[in-house]
């Protein structure tokens, strides 16, 4: 079974944030579990680099549109493997090969019937590189995202009849109700198409920083086509000598912010419908990581540095509190205290604490060898179906409540460890044999819980296996009891308080 996972292309006017971090992570834990479960898997992300926004960012920076887009572009490059992120490709939209497979689609859009020319007259925010309805302009004509006040533009462009596909997208979101989640974006994306659609400019007359059109030398496409069209040209060079296209496509889940809805949920359907092509299986909209009350922005001045975050604590407990803190799909507010307060209580007090004085146990009382008998019959009736449950939850891309379910686990076996006392027994030779079942029931709570939570701590979780010798790492073995391990060695604090 093939699994493609993308995040939105990242857009190289300015470097990389927490919220770019946030949306990488996600699309990671989502593939590195679908690997767990046997499935083949790409996981595409990369860098958007045409339009206006690009152009005027260089400008004020005293460089070319291409330098500026070499420049961050290497900035996302490298957040990537910073976060542990397992991406199988990196698109850049400058990319030669994306570009003619843009002109190609696009030039077969414009055959289709689907684009016709024609003047526009609206509201254009530059930093969205988007024209405006007068229902989403706020009071004093401001974007309702960035806050600034919109400019009047008319403009001759080619147009995407997006108004004649209005039948087949509703007739989409009637037949498929999962394609766009969580259901309140589902809705929001509906309300939109229902309102009714009006035809969108697919080229701009003014830049030169975009892909050229084909039949018109004084055009460059619109950069939201170009960019959107990024999910499906990197499956033909993703991969030397190899086009991934027939394996992998339709997209098994888009993830992106809701900032950009609009484009993903109704656009992106309508031009593959246009070009003949299968639409995605599902596109995801999480919410807005939040400082001060509003979105985590770059133009706004509220973003907290991800690489910093990174260096002190490292990559794993990053991917962990952006994913247990706030609801995926929802809005939420993060903070350097609440970082700080999940990372000490959860992961170094709850986790690091259970499986290094569990293993140290071990140690102490049966010099490393994990005893070879039944187990607490209590423990296993509570831990029975979680690997079933959380793979659910991952299916309806509910990442933090797949991640408490998981916790609820991790609690229970440091409750069993207060209730079971293991210095206690071993204090009495006649408590042996409960001293055995006690050790391997926390020493296999501890392999179980590691395994699933793989997708979320990489790094620290791989590092606890090795200790406890459980080279099986697939989801089958997440299931309490499955591979109970025969030793132990000493651990390495998993999670140690920053200097």
């Amino acid at each position: 079974m093939a699994f493609y996972v993308t995040t939105p292309i990242y857009y190289v006017n300015a470097a990389p944030h927490l919220g770019h971090a946030y949306t990488t992570i996600a699309a990671d834990v989502l593939a590195r579990h679908h690997r767990q479960r046997g499935e083949e898997v790409f996981f595409l992300t990369g860098t958007d680099e045409h339009g206006e926004p690009v152009a005027l960012a260089a400008e004020a920076a005293g460089m070319t549109p291409r330098e500026l887009a070499d420049q961050n572009a290497e900035r996302f490059k490298a957040l990537a493997p910073l976060l542990n992120a397992s991406n199988d490709f990196f698109i850049r939209t400058s990319d030669p090969r994306h570009v003619a497979k843009v002109q190609e689609i696009l030039q077969r859009v414009k055959d289709n019937g689907y684009v016709e020319l024609g003047t526009y007259e609206g509201w254009y925010c530059p930093r969205c590189a988007d024209f405006k309805s007068e229902t989403e302009v706020e009071d004093g004509n401001r974007c309702p995202i960035h806050l600034i006040e919109l400019t009047r533009e008319q403009e001759e462009n080619y147009f995407f009849k997006l108004s004649s596909l209005q039948e087949r997208l509703e007739q989409l979101y009637q037949e498929h109700p999962s394609f766009a989640g969580p259901d309140s974006r589902r809705n929001e994306a509906l309300s939109f198409i229902r309102q009714g659609l009006n035809d969108v400019s697919l080229t701009r007359a003014k830049l030169t920083w975009g892909v050229p059109v084909p039949w018109d030398e004084n055009h460059v496409f619109y950069v939201w086509f170009d960019a959107l069209l990024n999910y499906y040209t990197a499956l033909s060079f993703a991969r030397d000598g190899e086009d991934l296209t027939d394996t992998f496509w339709p997209a098994s889940v888009h993830l992106i912010a809701k900032d950009i809805l609009k484009f993903h949920c109704v656009f992106w359907p309508a031009l593959l419908m246009a070009a003949g092509l299968p639409v995605p299986e599902r596109v995801f909209v999480h919410g807005y990581l939040l400082m001060d009350g509003h979105k985590m922005s770059k133009s706004l001045g509220n973003v907290l540095d991800p690489f910093e975050i990174i260096e002190r604590f490292g990559a794993d407990a990053l991917r962990f509190y952006l994913l247990r803190d706030v609801p995926f799909g929802q809005d939420g507010s993060v903070s350097a205290a609440d970082f700080e307060s999940r990372y000490e209580s959860e992961l170094a007090n709850d986790y690091g604490n259970l499986a290094s004085r569990t293993i140290k146990m071990v140690l102490r009382y049966r010099d490393g060898a994990v005893p070879q008998v039944a187990l607490d019959e209590t423990i296993v009736a509570e831990f029975a179906g979680l690997p079933e449950t959380v793979a659910g939850q991952i299916d309806e891309i509910e990442l933090t409540a797949a991640l408490e379910e998981i916790w609820q686990r991790i609690r229970r076996l440091n409750r069993y460890v207060d209730e079971q006392a293991p210095w206690q027994l071993a204090k009495d030779e006649t408590k042996a044999t409960d001293l055995d079942r006690a050790l391997a029931t926390l020493i296999e709570g501890v392999r179980a819980v590691t395994v699933l939570l793989l997708p979320w701590i990489p790094e620290r979780a791989a590092q606890l296996l090795g200790t406890l010798g459980a080279s099986d790492h697939t989801y089958a073995a997440a299931t309490y009891g499955a591979a109970l391990p025969t030793t132990v060695s000493d651990l390495e604090p998993l999670f140690q308080k920053p200097q």
